[in-house]
């Protein structure tokens, strides 16, 4: 059983930087709001960290 982690999009992409809106298109997430369940491995928290301001882990 592999552990995994649920992101969830809580700010708009306008005005941020493209390699951001690339970050948050490589987790899966769309439009606000939206949710994606990943595998938990250091390259999604890398992620994950790299858009904190956009995003919110949610249990």
């Amino acid at each position: 059983m592999t552990k995994t982690v649920k992101v969830q999009l809580v700010k708009g992409l306008i005005g941020t930087r493209e390699d951001h809106r690339a970050t948050v298109r490589g987790l899966g997430l769309r439009r606000v709001n939206s949710v994606r369940e990943l595998q938990d491995t250091p390259s999604v928290r890398g992620m994950i960290n790299k858009v904190s301001y956009l995003v919110k882990v949610v249990a």
